[in-house]
């Protein structure tokens, strides 16, 4: 049974978390492996170079998104093709377990189960645009 007091704040801590980690991830594109540098890593896996500076923007903005509460449910579906994308190139042929080299998938997929789950339970609150339920 769902505890209806404590679940609102349940997924305002799970919003706020994915929201961070969307945050980290593209400063970490941003600041440490610059976006050129990023541009040619998506380069030399095949993808065009462009996409690394779409994929920045978009892990920008639907961080910023998540963590503010800006249509949150859609945000979290909205970002899970970053992560299958991440699977796909990069983590998917490391294998499961993320302390493979180039990391595995395992932090990816539990990523994803946790945008699936917030965009089923809803914004929480302290939401500035929630969604419709």
């Amino acid at each position: 049974m769902t505890d209806s007091r404590t679940a609102p704040y349940a997924a305002l801590l799970l919003r706020v978390a994915l929201g961070i980690l969307f945050l980290a991830h593209a400063g970490l594109k941003i600041f440490v492996f610059t976006p050129a540098g990023t541009a040619g890593f998506f380069s030399s896996l095949g993808l065009p170079g462009w996409l690394a500076y779409v994929t920045i923007l978009w892990e920008v903005l639907g961080g910023i998104a998540l963590i503010l509460g800006i249509y949150a449910r859609f945000a979290a579906i909205a970002v899970i093709p970053i992560l299958l994308g991440a699977i796909a190139t990069v983590h998917g042929p490391a294998g499961f377990f993320f302390t493979n080299p180039n990391g595995g998938w395992e932090f990816l997929a539990l990523w994803i189960a946790g945008l699936i789950a917030l965009a089923l339970i809803g914004d929480g609150p302290l939401a500035l645009k929630p969604s419709r339920r």
